[in-house]
Protein backbone atom coordinates (compact mmCIF):
# COMPACT_ATOMS: atom_id res chain seq x y z
CA UNK A 1 0.00 0.00 0.00
CA UNK A 2 2.89 2.32 1.10
CA UNK A 3 3.80 2.09 -3.05
CA UNK A 4 0.46 3.56 -4.05
CA UNK A 5 0.32 6.02 -1.70
CA UNK A 6 3.60 6.95 -2.96
CA UNK A 7 2.57 6.76 -6.80
CA UNK A 8 -0.60 8.96 -5.91
CA UNK A 9 1.29 11.32 -4.25
CA UNK A 10 3.76 11.77 -6.91
CA UNK A 11 1.15 11.92 -9.85
CA UNK A 12 -0.82 14.50 -7.58
CA UNK A 13 2.75 16.65 -7.09
CA UNK A 14 3.40 16.06 -10.85
CA UNK A 15 -0.23 17.27 -12.10
CA UNK A 16 -0.32 21.02 -9.83
CA UNK A 17 3.45 21.75 -11.17
CA UNK A 18 3.01 20.25 -14.74
CA UNK A 19 3.07 23.71 -16.64
CA UNK A 20 6.86 24.17 -15.07
CA UNK A 21 7.83 20.57 -15.41
CA UNK A 22 7.21 21.53 -18.97
CA UNK A 23 9.52 24.27 -19.31
CA UNK A 24 12.66 22.31 -18.05
CA UNK A 25 14.94 19.33 -19.61
CA UNK A 26 12.78 16.66 -17.19
CA UNK A 27 10.02 14.18 -18.22
CA UNK A 28 7.31 12.96 -16.18
CA UNK A 29 8.56 9.54 -16.92
CA UNK A 30 11.79 10.65 -15.41
CA UNK A 31 10.19 11.65 -12.17
CA UNK A 32 8.41 8.36 -11.97
CA UNK A 33 10.59 5.81 -13.46
CA UNK A 34 13.53 7.26 -10.34
CA UNK A 35 10.76 7.23 -7.89
CA UNK A 36 9.83 3.93 -8.39
CA UNK A 37 13.60 3.16 -7.83
CA UNK A 38 13.69 4.83 -4.65
CA UNK A 39 10.46 3.03 -3.53
CA UNK A 40 12.25 -0.21 -4.47
CA UNK A 41 15.05 0.55 -2.78
CA UNK A 42 13.41 1.68 0.28
CA UNK A 43 10.25 -0.41 0.33
CA UNK A 44 9.42 -2.80 -1.71
CA UNK A 45 12.47 -4.99 -2.59
CA UNK A 46 13.46 -7.35 -5.45
CA UNK A 47 10.30 -7.44 -7.70
CA UNK A 48 10.44 -10.45 -10.16
CA UNK A 49 8.42 -9.56 -13.51
CA UNK A 50 8.32 -13.02 -14.47
CA UNK A 51 6.07 -14.06 -11.76
CA UNK A 52 1.97 -14.20 -12.03
CA UNK A 53 0.11 -11.74 -10.91
CA UNK A 54 2.27 -8.72 -11.30
CA UNK A 55 4.12 -9.99 -14.54
CA UNK A 56 0.30 -10.40 -15.99
CA UNK A 57 -0.55 -6.82 -15.00
CA UNK A 58 1.95 -5.16 -15.47
CA UNK A 59 1.61 -6.63 -19.06
CA UNK A 60 -1.88 -5.77 -19.48
CA UNK A 61 -1.46 -1.95 -18.25
CA UNK A 62 1.80 -1.54 -20.46
CA UNK A 63 -0.27 -2.91 -23.60
CA UNK A 64 -3.53 -0.34 -22.62
CA UNK A 65 -1.47 2.40 -22.07
CA UNK A 66 0.79 2.17 -25.74
CA UNK A 67 -2.69 1.11 -27.43
CA UNK A 68 -4.15 4.50 -26.27
CA UNK A 69 -0.85 6.66 -26.98
CA UNK A 70 -0.74 5.56 -30.20
CA UNK A 71 -4.29 5.58 -30.99
CA UNK A 72 -4.53 9.49 -30.06
CA UNK A 73 -1.24 10.28 -31.58
CA UNK A 74 -2.43 8.96 -34.59
CA UNK A 75 -5.88 10.78 -34.63
CA UNK A 76 -3.76 13.82 -34.94
CA UNK A 77 -1.95 13.30 -37.87
CA UNK A 78 -3.07 14.97 -41.09
CA UNK A 79 -3.33 12.28 -43.76
CA UNK A 80 -3.51 14.80 -46.32
CA UNK A 81 -0.11 16.15 -46.12
CA UNK A 82 1.08 12.26 -45.51
CA UNK A 83 1.05 11.82 -49.41
CA UNK A 84 4.17 14.52 -49.95
CA UNK A 85 6.16 12.78 -47.01
CA UNK A 86 8.60 9.98 -47.83
CA UNK A 87 10.23 9.54 -44.62
CA UNK A 88 7.87 7.60 -43.28
CA UNK A 89 8.15 4.28 -45.29
CA UNK A 90 12.14 4.68 -45.57
CA UNK A 91 12.14 4.83 -41.89
CA UNK A 92 9.96 1.61 -41.66
CA UNK A 93 12.03 -0.22 -43.58
CA UNK A 94 14.82 0.37 -44.52
CA UNK A 95 15.82 1.95 -41.17
CA UNK A 96 13.46 -0.31 -39.10
CA UNK A 97 15.43 -3.69 -40.91
CA UNK A 98 19.08 -2.26 -40.49
CA UNK A 99 18.24 -1.35 -36.85
CA UNK A 100 17.52 -4.85 -35.92
CA UNK A 101 20.13 -5.87 -38.15
CA UNK A 102 22.53 -3.87 -36.29
CA UNK A 103 21.20 -4.56 -33.21
CA UNK A 104 21.35 -8.47 -33.33
CA UNK A 105 25.06 -8.44 -34.69
CA UNK A 106 26.05 -6.31 -31.66
CA UNK A 107 24.38 -8.29 -29.23
CA UNK A 108 25.60 -11.08 -30.39
CA UNK A 109 29.33 -9.83 -30.18
CA UNK A 110 28.95 -8.45 -26.63
CA UNK A 111 27.00 -10.91 -24.92
CA UNK A 112 28.91 -13.88 -26.40
CA UNK A 113 27.28 -16.31 -23.16
CA UNK A 114 24.02 -15.90 -25.06
CA UNK A 115 22.42 -17.62 -28.25
CA UNK A 116 21.85 -16.50 -31.35
CA UNK A 117 18.57 -16.22 -31.19
CA UNK A 118 18.66 -14.78 -27.12
CA UNK A 119 20.54 -12.04 -29.03
CA UNK A 120 18.56 -11.74 -31.58
CA UNK A 121 15.46 -11.53 -29.42
CA UNK A 122 17.29 -7.87 -27.72
CA UNK A 123 17.95 -6.57 -30.78
CA UNK A 124 14.45 -6.79 -32.30
CA UNK A 125 12.87 -5.62 -28.15
CA UNK A 126 15.02 -2.51 -28.44
CA UNK A 127 14.26 -1.50 -32.25
CA UNK A 128 10.93 0.08 -31.92
CA UNK A 129 10.76 3.68 -30.40
CA UNK A 130 8.44 5.21 -27.50
CA UNK A 131 5.82 7.45 -29.25
CA UNK A 132 5.63 8.99 -25.27
CA UNK A 133 8.87 9.77 -24.92
CA UNK A 134 8.95 11.86 -28.14
CA UNK A 135 6.38 14.00 -27.43
CA UNK A 136 8.10 17.54 -26.39
CA UNK A 137 9.76 17.23 -30.36
CA UNK A 138 6.55 15.89 -32.17
CA UNK A 139 4.60 18.71 -30.10
CA UNK A 140 7.05 21.68 -31.27
CA UNK A 141 5.61 23.70 -33.69
CA UNK A 142 9.19 24.95 -34.92
CA UNK A 143 10.75 21.18 -36.23
CA UNK A 144 9.35 20.96 -40.02
CA UNK A 145 6.01 19.43 -39.88
CA UNK A 146 7.73 16.39 -42.58
CA UNK A 147 10.25 15.66 -39.95
CA UNK A 148 7.42 15.45 -37.04
CA UNK A 149 5.02 13.56 -38.76
CA UNK A 150 7.67 11.21 -39.78
CA UNK A 151 8.97 10.45 -36.12
CA UNK A 152 5.41 9.92 -34.98
CA UNK A 153 4.33 7.58 -37.36
CA UNK A 154 7.74 5.69 -37.54
CA UNK A 155 6.72 5.39 -33.41
CA UNK A 156 3.22 4.48 -33.99
CA UNK A 157 3.77 1.21 -36.77
CA UNK A 158 7.22 -0.11 -35.87
CA UNK A 159 6.39 -1.73 -32.73
CA UNK A 160 3.68 -3.91 -34.16
CA UNK A 161 6.36 -4.37 -37.58
CA UNK A 162 8.83 -5.64 -35.48
CA UNK A 163 6.56 -8.59 -33.68
CA UNK A 164 6.61 -10.70 -37.01
CA UNK A 165 10.36 -10.58 -35.78
CA UNK A 166 9.98 -11.13 -32.41
CA UNK A 167 7.37 -14.23 -33.06
CA UNK A 168 10.41 -15.86 -35.26
CA UNK A 169 13.00 -15.74 -32.98
CA UNK A 170 10.86 -16.96 -30.11
CA UNK A 171 9.67 -19.98 -32.51
CA UNK A 172 13.51 -20.69 -33.36
CA UNK A 173 14.33 -20.60 -29.30
CA UNK A 174 11.33 -22.95 -28.47
CA UNK A 175 13.12 -25.46 -31.19
CA UNK A 176 9.88 -26.34 -32.78
CA UNK A 177 10.76 -29.61 -34.51
CA UNK A 178 8.42 -28.82 -37.93
CA UNK A 179 9.34 -24.85 -37.72
CA UNK A 180 10.31 -23.24 -40.69
CA UNK A 181 11.15 -19.78 -39.73
CA UNK A 182 11.23 -18.09 -43.38
CA UNK A 183 7.82 -20.08 -44.00
CA UNK A 184 6.53 -18.52 -40.76
CA UNK A 185 8.10 -15.27 -41.36
CA UNK A 186 6.17 -14.77 -44.17
CA UNK A 187 2.91 -16.28 -42.75
CA UNK A 188 2.85 -13.77 -39.55
CA UNK A 189 4.02 -10.84 -41.48
CA UNK A 190 0.58 -10.92 -43.61
CA UNK A 191 -1.37 -11.90 -41.10
CA UNK A 192 0.10 -8.84 -38.49
CA UNK A 193 0.00 -6.08 -40.72
CA UNK A 194 -2.50 -7.28 -42.88
CA UNK A 195 -5.23 -7.97 -40.33
CA UNK A 196 -3.99 -5.17 -38.02
CA UNK A 197 -4.65 -2.99 -40.68
CA UNK A 198 -8.23 -4.02 -40.97
CA UNK A 199 -9.25 -4.29 -38.05
CA UNK A 200 -7.85 -0.67 -37.62
CA UNK A 201 -9.84 0.51 -40.34
CA UNK A 202 -12.80 -1.25 -40.05
CA UNK A 203 -13.33 -0.03 -36.23
CA UNK A 204 -11.93 3.67 -36.59
CA UNK A 205 -13.45 4.40 -39.36
CA UNK A 206 -16.83 2.56 -38.43
CA UNK A 207 -16.76 3.67 -34.84
CA UNK A 208 -16.14 7.56 -35.19
CA UNK A 209 -18.79 7.80 -37.87
CA UNK A 210 -21.32 6.17 -35.22
CA UNK A 211 -19.53 9.05 -32.49
CA UNK A 212 -19.91 11.86 -34.97
CA UNK A 213 -23.88 10.85 -35.99
CA UNK A 214 -24.79 9.95 -32.35
CA UNK A 215 -23.25 13.92 -31.55
CA UNK A 216 -24.89 15.37 -34.16
CA UNK A 217 -28.41 14.10 -33.12
CA UNK A 218 -27.51 15.28 -29.44
CA UNK A 219 -27.76 11.35 -28.48
CA UNK A 220 -24.47 11.53 -26.55
CA UNK A 221 -22.41 13.70 -23.77
CA UNK A 222 -19.48 15.00 -24.44
CA UNK A 223 -18.12 13.32 -21.36
CA UNK A 224 -19.25 9.76 -23.08
CA UNK A 225 -17.76 11.12 -26.54
CA UNK A 226 -14.55 10.98 -24.93
CA UNK A 227 -15.12 7.34 -23.54
CA UNK A 228 -16.34 6.38 -27.03
CA UNK A 229 -12.95 7.12 -28.53
CA UNK A 230 -11.01 5.73 -25.29
CA UNK A 231 -13.33 2.06 -25.95
CA UNK A 232 -12.63 2.26 -29.98
CA UNK A 233 -8.91 2.41 -29.67
CA UNK A 234 -9.06 -0.68 -26.87
CA UNK A 235 -11.55 -3.05 -29.26
CA UNK A 236 -9.48 -1.91 -32.46
CA UNK A 237 -6.28 -4.29 -30.20
CA UNK A 238 -9.11 -6.36 -29.20
CA UNK A 239 -10.31 -7.58 -32.56
CA UNK A 240 -6.76 -7.62 -34.38
CA UNK A 241 -5.30 -9.52 -31.58
CA UNK A 242 -8.15 -12.47 -31.39
CA UNK A 243 -7.64 -12.59 -35.20
CA UNK A 244 -4.17 -12.93 -35.67
CA UNK A 245 -3.57 -9.21 -36.78
CA UNK A 246 -0.77 -6.78 -34.53
CA UNK A 247 -3.38 -5.37 -31.99
CA UNK A 248 -0.75 -1.81 -31.88
CA UNK A 249 -0.68 -1.57 -35.61
CA UNK A 250 -5.12 -1.76 -35.20
CA UNK A 251 -4.66 1.03 -32.54
CA UNK A 252 -2.60 3.17 -34.81
CA UNK A 253 -4.33 2.74 -37.99
CA UNK A 254 -7.86 2.96 -35.95
CA UNK A 255 -6.40 6.60 -34.33
CA UNK A 256 -5.61 7.60 -38.25
CA UNK A 257 -8.94 6.82 -39.52
CA UNK A 258 -11.24 8.31 -36.31
CA UNK A 259 -9.10 11.21 -37.16
CA UNK A 260 -9.70 11.36 -40.77
CA UNK A 261 -13.36 11.04 -39.80
CA UNK A 262 -14.21 13.89 -36.92
CA UNK A 263 -11.90 16.70 -38.47
CA UNK A 264 -11.55 19.36 -36.53
CA UNK A 265 -13.43 17.56 -33.25
CA UNK A 266 -10.22 15.03 -33.00
CA UNK A 267 -8.66 17.17 -30.57
CA UNK A 268 -11.28 17.27 -28.11
CA UNK A 269 -12.93 14.14 -28.56
CA UNK A 270 -9.78 12.43 -27.87
CA UNK A 271 -8.73 14.50 -24.94
CA UNK A 272 -10.07 11.73 -22.39
CA UNK A 273 -8.54 8.61 -23.97
CA UNK A 274 -4.70 11.20 -23.93
CA UNK A 275 -5.30 11.46 -20.27
CA UNK A 276 -5.76 7.83 -19.62
CA UNK A 277 -3.18 6.93 -21.26
CA UNK A 278 -0.75 9.35 -19.72
CA UNK A 279 -1.56 7.96 -16.37
CA UNK A 280 -1.39 4.28 -17.43
CA UNK A 281 2.07 5.34 -19.23
CA UNK A 282 3.28 6.83 -15.82
CA UNK A 283 1.86 3.82 -13.90
CA UNK A 284 4.00 1.43 -15.94
CA UNK A 285 7.06 3.88 -15.63
CA UNK A 286 6.77 3.78 -11.45
CA UNK A 287 6.51 -0.01 -11.82
CA UNK A 288 9.36 -0.22 -14.41
CA UNK A 289 11.60 1.99 -11.48
CA UNK A 290 10.58 -0.64 -8.58
CA UNK A 291 11.45 -3.33 -10.78
CA UNK A 292 14.76 -1.73 -11.58
CA UNK A 293 15.98 -1.29 -8.17
CA UNK A 294 16.20 -4.84 -7.27
CA UNK A 295 18.59 -5.09 -11.32
CA UNK A 296 21.05 -2.41 -10.55
CA UNK A 297 23.29 -4.73 -8.05
CA UNK A 298 23.70 -7.10 -11.54
CA UNK A 299 24.31 -4.52 -14.68
CA UNK A 300 27.46 -5.13 -15.97
CA UNK A 301 29.53 -2.76 -18.21
CA UNK A 302 28.78 -4.57 -21.04
CA UNK A 303 25.08 -3.96 -20.35
CA UNK A 304 25.48 0.18 -20.07
CA UNK A 305 27.60 -0.22 -23.37
CA UNK A 306 24.91 -2.24 -25.52
CA UNK A 307 22.54 0.02 -23.87
CA UNK A 308 24.47 3.39 -25.04
CA UNK A 309 25.09 1.63 -28.61
CA UNK A 310 21.08 0.73 -28.94
CA UNK A 311 20.63 4.61 -28.72
CA UNK A 312 23.53 5.81 -30.40
CA UNK A 313 24.85 3.73 -33.53
CA UNK A 314 22.28 1.11 -33.33
CA UNK A 315 19.92 3.71 -34.21
CA UNK A 316 21.26 6.32 -35.41
CA UNK A 317 23.25 4.85 -38.00
CA UNK A 318 20.32 2.88 -40.15
CA UNK A 319 18.42 6.35 -40.08
CA UNK A 320 21.08 7.90 -41.79
CA UNK A 321 21.48 5.42 -44.49
CA UNK A 322 17.57 5.19 -45.07
CA UNK A 323 17.26 8.82 -45.43
CA UNK A 324 20.43 9.11 -48.18
CA UNK A 325 18.53 10.46 -51.74
CA UNK A 326 16.21 12.90 -49.90
CA UNK A 327 17.81 15.86 -49.45
CA UNK A 328 17.78 15.89 -46.12
CA UNK A 329 20.49 17.86 -44.52
CA UNK A 330 23.20 16.18 -42.30
CA UNK A 331 21.69 17.52 -38.96
CA UNK A 332 18.55 16.61 -39.44
CA UNK A 333 19.76 13.18 -39.83
CA UNK A 334 21.73 13.68 -36.84
CA UNK A 335 18.63 15.28 -35.04
CA UNK A 336 15.78 12.07 -36.39
CA UNK A 337 18.11 9.21 -35.34
CA UNK A 338 18.98 10.75 -31.88
CA UNK A 339 15.53 11.36 -31.31
CA UNK A 340 14.36 7.43 -31.01
CA UNK A 341 14.21 6.78 -27.60
CA UNK A 342 13.30 3.65 -26.37
CA UNK A 343 10.49 2.76 -23.69
CA UNK A 344 6.96 1.69 -23.81
CA UNK A 345 7.21 -0.18 -26.46
CA UNK A 346 10.58 -2.15 -25.58
CA UNK A 347 8.63 -2.87 -22.15
CA UNK A 348 5.50 -4.42 -23.92
CA UNK A 349 7.71 -6.58 -25.91
CA UNK A 350 9.81 -7.61 -23.38
CA UNK A 351 6.83 -8.97 -21.74
CA UNK A 352 5.00 -10.57 -24.36
CA UNK A 353 8.50 -12.19 -24.88
CA UNK A 354 8.48 -14.03 -21.33
CA UNK A 355 5.11 -14.84 -21.26
CA UNK A 356 5.50 -17.41 -24.62
CA UNK A 357 8.92 -18.32 -23.69
CA UNK A 358 9.67 -21.27 -20.85
CA UNK A 359 12.67 -19.73 -18.78
CA UNK A 360 15.63 -20.15 -21.01
CA UNK A 361 19.44 -19.21 -19.60
CA UNK A 362 20.18 -15.58 -20.95
CA UNK A 363 17.01 -14.27 -19.52
CA UNK A 364 18.16 -12.45 -17.41
CA UNK A 365 20.87 -11.07 -19.13
CA UNK A 366 17.76 -10.08 -21.71
CA UNK A 367 15.69 -8.71 -19.07
CA UNK A 368 18.50 -6.42 -17.84
CA UNK A 369 19.43 -5.20 -21.11
CA UNK A 370 16.26 -3.81 -22.07
CA UNK A 371 15.22 -2.10 -18.58
CA UNK A 372 19.10 -0.22 -18.19
CA UNK A 373 17.84 0.67 -22.11
CA UNK A 374 14.72 2.25 -21.71
CA UNK A 375 16.12 3.86 -18.34
CA UNK A 376 18.76 5.45 -20.04
CA UNK A 377 17.03 6.51 -22.48
CA UNK A 378 14.06 7.67 -20.10
CA UNK A 379 17.09 9.96 -18.60
CA UNK A 380 19.07 10.95 -22.14
CA UNK A 381 16.14 11.49 -23.86
CA UNK A 382 14.22 13.89 -21.33
CA UNK A 383 17.47 15.82 -20.95
CA UNK A 384 17.95 16.74 -23.89
CA UNK A 385 14.23 16.74 -25.60
CA UNK A 386 13.77 20.45 -24.75
CA UNK A 387 17.21 22.46 -25.30
CA UNK A 388 17.85 20.21 -28.54
CA UNK A 389 14.18 20.92 -29.96
CA UNK A 390 14.98 24.23 -29.36
CA UNK A 391 18.02 24.78 -31.23
CA UNK A 392 17.14 22.68 -33.82
CA UNK A 393 14.08 24.77 -34.51
CA UNK A 394 15.90 27.97 -33.92
CA UNK A 395 18.22 26.32 -37.34
CA UNK A 396 15.30 25.75 -39.21
CA UNK A 397 13.72 29.07 -39.49
CA UNK A 398 16.52 30.66 -41.72
CA UNK A 399 16.48 27.25 -43.87
CA UNK A 400 14.50 24.17 -44.83
CA UNK A 401 15.02 20.41 -43.43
Amino acid sequence: MIELLFFLIMLFIVAILSCKIDKIPVSAQMIFIFAGIIVGWFFTGYLDIREPPISTILLLIAEIALVLVLFTDASRVPLKDLRSNNLPPRLLSIGLILTIILGITLATLIFTDLTFWEAAIIGVVLAPTDAALGQIVVKNKGIPLKIREALEIESGLNDGLVVPFLLVFIGIGMAQETFSPTGYFIKVALEQIGLGVLAGLSVGLLGSWMVIKSRNRGWITSEYQRIAFLVLAIIAFIIADEIGGSGFIAAFVGGLAAGYVTHDASKVLMDFAETEGQFLNLTVFFILGIVIAGLIPDITWQIILYAILSLTVIRMLPVAISLIGTKISFNTALFMGWFGPRGLASVVLTLYALERLTEFSGEDTFILVVFITVLISVVAHGVTALPLSKIYSRENQQKGP
